[in-house]
């Protein structure tokens, strides 16, 4: 991503109020702004200007943190990943990734499907069930147990789930969302009825002979079913690990091009800021001796990193200036005017930010912050390791 931090170290509101003072100031007296007339509008114009740029940087920083945070929970995961997910993806770079949407829309058509398939099932489960409850011996076990009509006042205490046929009947044929998901549910439910038949009553009794003899017949008949509910849950969970891989390919195709964009518009911020940054650069008069004495001090005082930039300013202007020389002679009277003015403009942002400056004037704070903005994307653009073009 390119980085946009050089342009705005030299556009903050510093250089707007500077001229908006420097355009009107005359023999050390302040005049009026609205004397100045066209030139007043003309900084408010470059006001709004700028604060449409900051609300632009803004939004691309909500899509940076956007992006970074998808790659972040995606390398997180990865490590995890086995064998099988390394073939299924290189399995997936042969084919075409689906679009999020048609990738949502896919596990619609899936869910219904195995929704169906599921409902098959049921269906044979609920013949078994049938079986099982038409027998002779099923009587005991159609309706709760009455526990004070048979004065089985400890019930409770021996049974932590009750369970009944006609219970389990009303919740397969619910459609109030509480029924049962699958068939292994229900086939604990009414393994649950003869459980606790078994439980609750000794081994001689009628009551438990009956439980232990239907819950023989059932296992029976289940044991036929299962292969098929083994076989669906088999197909439902493939289903389910591809369609979290196309997924996950289509979401890093949308970031990936959301990453693109904001690179494009990142260069097309950087471009409005330079062209901003010359229209305040040439509007400030001439800086004086003072000002320049003042500059001069005012580099000395910068930290390494902060000086290699203040340098670079210098070189951008003059090709033949070498910055990276072990000795710089720097004559301000040789610079333009243009570079001297945003040399002025970033020595004083950077020792306000680093504390060095005891000027303090109201758009600090705000030239801070959009230093941070910057400091924030450079770092993207650094772990990124890429620079597009501007």
């Amino acid at each position: 991503m390119p980085v946009i931090a050089s342009s705005l170290w030299f556009l903050s509101m510093e250089p707007i109020n500077a001229l908006i003072q420097e355009r009107v100031q005359m023999d050390g007296q302040l005049m009026d702004v609205r004397k100045a007339g066209y030139d007043a509008s003309e900084v408010e114009s470059l006001r709004q200007c700028v604060g449409k740029t900051l609300a632009k940087v803004d939004e691309l920083e909500q899509k940076v943190n956007e992006v970074e945070q998808f790659y972040s929970s995606s390398n997180k995961k990865q490590p995890n990943s086995s064998k099988c997910g390394s073939m299924t993806k290189d399995r997936d770079k042969e084919k075409p990734i689906p679009s999020i949407k048609k990738q949502q829309q896919d596990a619609a058509r899936r869910e219904a499907a195995s929704a169906k398939r599921m409902q098959e099932l049921m269906r044979q489960f609920s013949t078994i069930l049938r079986q099982i409850t038409q027998h002779k011996w099923a009587g005991p076990f159609l309706e709760p147990v009455d526990v004070e009509g048979l004065g089985l006042h400890d019930y409770y205490e021996v049974i932590e789930k009750p369970m009944d046929f006609s219970t389990v009947k009303n919740k397969m044929e619910a459609k109030d969302g509480t029924g049962y998901k699958n068939v292994r549910e229900i086939y604990a439910d009414v393994r649950l009825v003869f459980k606790n038949a078994m439980t609750y009553n000794d081994e001689n009794d009628d009551v438990h002979v009956m439980a232990k003899t239907l819950l023989a017949k059932f296992e029976e008949k289940w044991l036929k079913l299962l292969p098929k509910v083994i076989e669906e849950e088999s197909q439902r969970k493939e289903e389910e690990a591809e369609a979290q891989s196309n997924m996950l390919l289509a979401q890093e195709v949308s970031h990936a091009k959301m990453a693109r964009d904001i690179s494009n518009e990142l260069c097309e911020v950087d471009m409005q800021l330079e062209d901003l940054r010359e229209m305040v650069i040439q509007k400030c008069r001439k800086m004086s001796t003072e000002e320049k004495k003042k500059l001069g001090s005012g580099l000395s005082r910068l930290d390494p990193e902060d000086l290699n930039k203040a340098l670079e300013i210098i070189a951008k202007k003059n090709p033949n200036f070498q910055a990276t020389a072990e000795e710089v002679e720097l004559d301000m009277d040789a610079q333009s005017e243009s570079t001297l003015w945003r040399l002025k403009f970033f020595v004083k942002g950077a020792l306000e930010s680093s504390g060095k400056s005891s000027v303090s004037m109201g758009g600090n704070d705000y030239s801070k912050r959009k230093r941070e903005i910057c400091d924030a994307l450079a770092k993207t653009a650094k772990k990124r390791g890429k620079k597009l073009p501007c």
